[in-house]
């Protein structure tokens, strides 16, 4: 019989963790959390200091007998959950679940954590058990709770006046309120013309030709605005001759990248791979609990899978050294090869954690390509790849630079950079690391070149809005600002966009109008909640109670009286946002009824009053006042499938205008076309056009 009990989460690690433990463990799994708050009601006592009330989670009930009972026969307990806040909030709820914080079993009860599911780290773990981390499990519970008071007081709000199924959680609410802040960016911006002149000059002695651009004047760069500028130094460098006025050549280096954190690892799994956040940690927690390798088992391939330090061990240094040295010879280890690298940071990491690495560098991707599925094996690729690059010399380049001078008035400049030592990207290579060689120059250039000019080419561009967030860069920026940890960014995204407040097209994140609505009503009723710096500065006072500095409930006292005044008040004053049954004017074709204006999942559409008597439903187009430019019937504001807004001609497919930004009932003063709102200011649409004026109460 058993003598030892070790309780891990999922039966992944069951599998993996069995074969490095002899007969005298049993290994259990509790299924993640088997302990959580109601969801039928708030589950937190405001009256009596803030007390969460746990209950067992619904379906749990036969799983905890039956771990129970194994815990009766055990000798010794083992809560072996994952290392970070959540796996010691998990061990807690097991230990009062299980009935193990009496005084008499008390003792043979331990906690113990490893960074990797290997036998090494496993067998070290039972050799140094520790006592459950209480600071861990109350800055879970800080923010289990406030999040749970956050959502149990807006979500009610939310539903009563946009529609029910609403919710608005704390850190999702911040992440809606940035995507809908970028929009009203993108929908105000006015794009600036500005032009560029490449010159094409042949090099007397040189079979290719030397390609520059425009930089300014000899007082230093220069901006060309507008066609007639430009028009004015081609011409003036069309009749002067060119010459090098200056050559530079030197070396630069690139530093290999860091190793992966949660965030970095999401992003670059999405910029190289196309894999959302959620399926990059779905996909990086198989590895992480273990796959079937042939001839080896089930193996963990890489360390725990949310972390923010960039940390690594040294024995996890020392093995990839020793890789790349017998692999790729030692001029590929840095100089300072041994040391561990680390990103440099205030702010504060879970540093009792790795970067994200595999468990052995020298199970290359190859190795275990036939044990693992597509996805498994591009996602391992990448995090063995940054690992062992992030161990490696840095990149160089031998660069020059020219300086060339038209007449005695413009400057035009030309570079170029060659790649002389890969380092370490012979084995790994980021999106930006892209090679650029279009422009090759010549090692005999100098200043004595003579130059005939070949050609000059000037051309028209507009500056460009600022880009629509994707999961990535969404990623990045939350994690900029401070907003959320590792484990919150997934299942942000998944929230907004499950809740239909965000759609995503490609890969780019879109405002739907009914996170237009939430947005608005937050905004206007909760400006603390989706304030970013609130958001940030409550992840610090998490951060305190971990470290046993502030007491999780001071927290929540603090917070809830400004909470609970602002949804009253919210409740009475705010103006209810119609979207639901209006009349509309439209006469149903089956039985005669004035239809009325209903929401579904895709936003507004029109049905009959008599359901279920009469299903007759037709789509909705909410008119502008303005007049299609291009056939002359209404603009009406209408939906793309996945809930975006645009405007387009009521006439379609006949007729198929359509712009993303509203029009407006002003025409253009200078060519009469449609003008579009832009912020604060009107655009006239027309491309050869482009007036912008400021605008009028409509």
């Amino acid at each position: 019989m058993a003598k030892n009990l070790v309780i891990v989460e999922s039966p992944a690690k069951v599998k993996t963790i069995k074969k490095f433990l002899g007969s005298n463990f049993q290994v259990m799994a509790s299924m993640g959390h088997v302990r959580d708050l109601p969801k039928s009601q708030l589950g937190v006592d405001v009256e009596n200091d803030f007390e969460p009330k746990y209950i067992t989670i619904r379906g749990k009930g036969e799983l905890l007998s039956s771990l129970r009972k194994e815990a009766k026969k055990a000798d010794r307990i083992y809560l072996a959950t994952d290392p970070d806040r959540e796996g010691e909030a998990i061990s807690w709820h097991l230990i009062k679940a299980l009935k193990m914080d009496d005084p008499d079993r008390k003792k043979e009860v331990d906690r113990i954590t490893f960074n990797e599911i290997t036998k090494t780290a496993v067998k070290n773990s039972l050799k140094s058990p520790r006592e459950l981390d209480m600071n861990l499990v109350n800055a879970q519970q800080a923010r289990r709770v406030l999040d749970r008071i956050v959502g149990y007081g807006i979500s009610p709000l939310l539903w009563a006046k946009v529609k029910r199924g609403l919710s608005a959680g704390r850190v999702q609410s911040v992440a809606l309120r940035i995507i809908c802040d970028r929009e009203e960016e993108i929908d105000a911006f006015i794009p600036s013309e500005y032009w560029t002149i490449d010159a094409s000059l042949n090099v007397k002695g040189e079979k290719t030709p030397l390609n520059a651009k425009f930089y300014g004047d000899l007082s230093g760069k220069t901006e060309i605005k507008d066609k007639k500028t430009a028009d004015e130094i081609k011409a003036y460098c069309e009749k002067n001759p060119f010459s090098v006025q200056e050559v530079k050549k030197g070396e630069r280096t690139k530093k290999s990248p860091l190793p992966f954190t949660t965030s970095t690892l999401q992003q670059e799994a999405s910029s190289v791979l196309n894999f959302s956040t959620q399926k990059t940690m779905r996909i990086a927690q198989q590895l992480y609990e273990g796959v079937d390798v042939k001839g080896q088992g089930t193996v963990g391939l890489i360390s725990y899978l949310r972390t923010d330090s960039t940390r690594i061990s040294e024995e996890a240094a020392a093995a990839a050294d020793k890789y790349i040295e017998e692999t790729y010879g030692k001029e590929y280890l840095p100089e300072e090869a041994g040391k561990a690298k680390e990103k440099k940071s205030e702010k504060k990491i879970q540093d009792a954690h790795e970067a994200i690495r595999p468990t052995e560098t020298a199970r290359t991707p190859q190795s275990v390509k036939d044990s693992l599925s597509r996805d498994q094996f591009r996602l391992y690729q990448l995090i063995w790849k940054r690992f062992v690059s992030s161990r490696m010399a840095p990149a160089k380049y031998s660069t020059v630079s020219v300086r060339l001078k038209a007449g005695d008035r413009y400057i035009f400049q030309s570079s170029a950079s060659k790649l002389v030592f890969e380092g370490f990207m012979s084995v790994y290579s980021e999106q930006t690391d892209k090679k650029e060689e279009s422009n090759v120059l010549s090692a005999d250039l100098s200043i004595k070149s003579v130059l005939k000019l070949k050609s000059l080419e000037e051309k028209q561009h507009f500056t460009q809005p600022p880009a629509h967030y994707t999961e990535a860069s969404l990623v990045r920026t939350l994690e900029e600002l401070g907003i959320g940890r590792p484990s919150t960014y997934a299942p942000t995204i998944t929230t907004i966009i499950a809740r239909r407040y965000v759609t995503k097209e490609q890969k780019n994140l879109y405002v739907t109008e009914t996170g237009r609505a939430v947005n608005n009503i937050l905004k206007e009723a909760f400006p603390g909640i989706v304030d970013v710096n609130f958001t940030a500065n409550f992840e610090a006072l998490l951060d305190g109670v971990e470290e046993g500095k502030v007491s999780w409930k001071t927290i929540i006292e603090n917070f809830y009286p400004d909470l609970k005044v602002a949804v009253e008040k919210a409740g009475k004053e705010i103006e209810e946002i119609k979207i639901a049954d209006e009349e509309s004017d439209e006469i149903c074709s089956n039985c005669g009824r004035k239809m009325v204006i209903k929401y579904g999942p895709y936003g507004k559409f029109l049905a009959c009053p008599g359901f279920p008597e009469c299903r007759n439903t037709l789509p909705f187009f909410e008119k502008t006042g303005v007049s299609c430019p291009k056939c002359g019937k209404d603009l009406v504001m209408k939906m793309t499938k996945k809930g975006r807004r645009y405007y387009g001609c009521i006439g379609y497919p006949e007729c198929d205008f359509m712009t993303w930004n509203a029009p407006s009932k002003e025409v253009c003063p200078k060519c009469g076309g449609l003008m579009v709102k832009k912020g604060s200011r009107l655009m006239c649409i027309n491309e050869d056009c482009k007036t912008v004026i400021e605008k009028k109460d409509e």
